[in-house]
C-alpha cells in the first residue's frame, strides 16, 4: 500500500538551478541530499512525481531530446540511491503562451492527480518559489517552500503574502532532505489534514 502522494518541483529543488537554464545533460547537478531524500521518500512507499516548468523549450535553449536525457540522468541518478520517480509532469510552454498547464496555473498539478487517480487536497507540493506555493494552494495542497535555489527570495515574498492572510498553509524547509525528515516523522499530518479540511475533503 502506497502512502501517499508527494510532487516536486525540479530546479532549485533536486537539482542546482540556473537563471540561465539547465540546457545540458551536464548542468543537471544534484543538490547535496536531494537524492537521497526522494530515495527515503520512495522506500517508505511515497509515489514521488515532478511537476516542472520548462519554458527553456519554448525558448529555443534545448530540445525535448535534451530534457528526456537531463530527466534519464535524474532517474538514473536517483535509481543508484534507491529510490523511483513515478512521474514527471513538465509545461514546455514560455510565459506568454496563456497555457494552464505553466505554473502557478494548476495544470500540471490535476494532471497528476488523474494520472495518479490521487485526490490532490493534503499532498504535498515542494518547490522554491512562490508559484510553486500558489499552484498547490489553488488545488488544495500543501504547500512546502525550501531554501534552496531561489527559495531564500521566495521566503521574503512569502511572508509578504502571509502578512495578506494568502498561503497561511504553506511550510518552509532548508532543503529536500529537512522536509523529507518532516514528513516521514508524521509531523506534516496535521498540516495536511488541514488542507483536506480546508477545501472540504477532510
Amino acid at each position: 500500500m502506497k502512502s501517499g502522494l508527494v510532487i516536486v518541483d525540479r530546479d532549485g529543488v533536486i537539482n542546482f538551478d540556473s537563471d540561465a537554464y539547465i540546457k545540458s545533460v551536464a548542468e543537471w547537478v544534484a543538490i547535496p541530499g536531494s537524492l537521497e531524500a526522494l530515495a527515503r521518500l520512495s522506500r517508505a512507499d511515497y509515489r514521488v512525481t515532478i511537476a516542472t516548468n520548462q519554458s527553456g523549450i519554448a525558448r529555443g535553449l534545448y530540445t525535448m531530446e535534451t530534457l528526456n536525457r537531463i530527466h534519464q540522468k535524474m532517474t538514473n541518478s536517483l535509481r543508484k540511491h534507491g529510490g523511483r520517480i513515478d512521474a514527471i509532469f513538465f509545461c514546455p510552454h514560455g510565459p506568454n503562451d496563456d497555457c494552464a498547464c505553466r505554473k502557478p496555473r494548476p495544470g500540471l498539478l490535476y494532471e497528476i492527480s488523474e494520472r495518479l487517480a490521487t485526490p490532490l487536497p493534503g499532498v504535498p507540493v515542494v518547490g522554491d518559489s512562490l508559484t510553486d506555493l500558489q499552484g498547490a494552494a489553488a488545488v488544495g495542497a500543501l504547500p512546502i517552500l525550501v531554501r534552496t535555489g531561489k527559495g531564500p527570495r521566495a521566503h521574503q515574498a512569502l511572508t509578504e503574502a502571509q502578512t495578506r492572510n494568502e498561503l497561511t498553509h504553506a511550510l518552509v524547509y532548508d532543503d529536500l532532505a529537512t522536509f523529507a525528515d518532516a514528513l516521514l516523522s508524521g509531523a506534516l499530518d496535521s498540516n495536511m489534514q488541514a488542507c483536506r479540511q480546508a477545501s472540504g475533503a477532510g
